[in-house]
């Protein structure tokens, strides 16, 4: 009896795995920029799809990004199986500023592990520097 997809893998490679695989994340552009123990970093290129109106990104774009860059975060630093599976139990944004045709990037880093949630706080920010939102996620693994 073949064992091995229930061994415990780093939560890291599986989500290596998931991302270029993601139809929505592929949809959107989302690309993995820097990824360590419980940090990630995501980047959002700019495209005109993601105009709600003028030059200005869609804050439900942003919001997507917020709550990728939490999962890929807290996979990060999970021991997982083949049968794990996660969820976006809580999301909360905050948009500071507007984010205008640029690219923009997100840095989730978790807060705190618990037995299944995670606790993320993730911040975006305008290829100028600009802050553009605050997230606060949790999420569940199990």
């Amino acid at each position: 009896m073949d064992t091995s997809a229930n061994q415990p893998t780093e939560g890291s490679e599986i989500i290596r795995q998931f991302l270029p695989n993601s139809p929505y994340v592929n949809h959107l552009g989302i690309q993995l920029t820097d990824l360590r123990k419980d940090q990630a970093t995501l980047t959002l290129p700019f495209t005109g799809e993601l105009i709600t109106i003028g030059t200005t990104i869609h804050g439900g774009a942003i919001a997507s990004l917020i709550d990728t860059s939490a999962m890929v975060a807290a996979w990060s630093g999970a021991t997982a199986s083949a049968d794990t599976r996660g969820t976006t139990v809580a999301l909360t944004v905050n948009y500071l500023a507007a984010a205008q045709k640029e690219d923009i990037q997100a840095t989730a880093r978790v807060l705190r592990r618990g037995r299944s949630l995670i606790y993320l706080d993730v911040e975006v920010h305008s290829a100028s520097g600009t802050l553009v939102a605050k997230g606060l996620v949790t999420y569940k693994l199990g």
